[in-house]
């Protein structure tokens, strides 16, 4: 019964509040953004540039500039496939930023308008310039695929009752933005739908392959990543029960996507 009126509350939300439908580049998936793109940019700023002030960002000159570096050859790539595409309209507002933080979790994450943020514990798993930028181009791709506004818009629905982000914002600040750092993956929090969360997480693995092979890296390191991600071991869920896709089945759908990934493999 809750999960029925949770679903109620959320059916309703969408219809009066309007909702926007759009495809997802590369995968052409249809979905369902209920809040303006415009007030997720504002939002994700002032948390971007507040996490900034709570967390120390890292003095290491090497570190920082190899994000930096792999971070400005992602986003050329990206800004290329959308040019390519027509789809430009879609990352209009971005404005990159990249930095790496002193956090030993192995971390990174990409809010909307290309806030990117990379976690120094993740370095000693990605090893190589090539390993980072299987991480960044995950990361981008959840952003510019969107994957955000739909995390937020179904836990806005649910949690807040149909609210309109603005408005929650002022009445409600701490629980919504609880709701978008666990959207973008900066905490813990578990997002209340889980299938669609393991989707997402498969979707951004397919635009980060074709990204970082624009970008000049082989997309065939994803997998090598991915084999070290899961060699470090701790108790996991079974996969119906996580929001990540299980190392298996990631690797596999990895392997099953690197031919067409490859087609856009510029050596440099």
């Amino acid at each position: 019964m809750k999960n029925t009126f949770k679903i109620t509350v959320f059916a309703v939300f969408l219809t009066f509040f309007g909702y926007s439908c759009s495809t997802v580049p590369i995968t052409g998936r249809k979905q369902i953004n209920a809040l303006p793109e415009s007030e997720m940019l504002a939002m994700s700023l002032t948390q971007y540039e507040e996490f900034l002030k709570t967390n120390r960002v890292s003095e290491d000159k090497s570190q920082t500039e190899l994000v930096k570096r792999v971070g400005g050859r992602i986003a050329a790539a990206v800004e290329e496939y959308f040019s390519d595409h027509g789809m430009k309209d879609r990352i209009e507002d971005f404005a990159w930023e990249f930095n790496l933080v002193e956090d030993e979790t192995p971390n990174a994450w990409c809010m909307p308008g290309g806030k990117v943020v990379v976690y120094s514990g993740i370095l000693p798993i990605t090893k190589t310039e090539t390993g980072l930028a299987v991480v960044m181009g995950h990361e981008i791709a959840h952003a510019v695929a969107r994957h955000g506004n739909e995390r937020m818009s179904q836990q806005m629905g649910i949690q807040l009752g149909g609210t309109v982000l603005s408005i929650a914002i002022d009445e409600k600040p701490e629980q919504t933005k609880s709701i978008f750092m666990a959207a973008y993956g900066v905490g813990s929090q578990v997002a209340f739908s889980l299938p669609y969360s393991r989707l997402h997480e498969s979707e951004a693995d397919q635009l980060g392959l074709i990204f970082m092979a624009m970008a000049g890296y082989n997309p065939e390191e994803a997998v090598d990543f991915w084999q070290r991600m899961s060699a470090q071991g701790g108790q996991k869920p079974p996969e119906f029960l996580s929001t990540h896709p299980s190392d298996e089945t990631r690797i596999r759908k990895l392997r099953e996507f690197l031919p067409e990934a490859k087609k856009y493999y510029k050596k440099n």
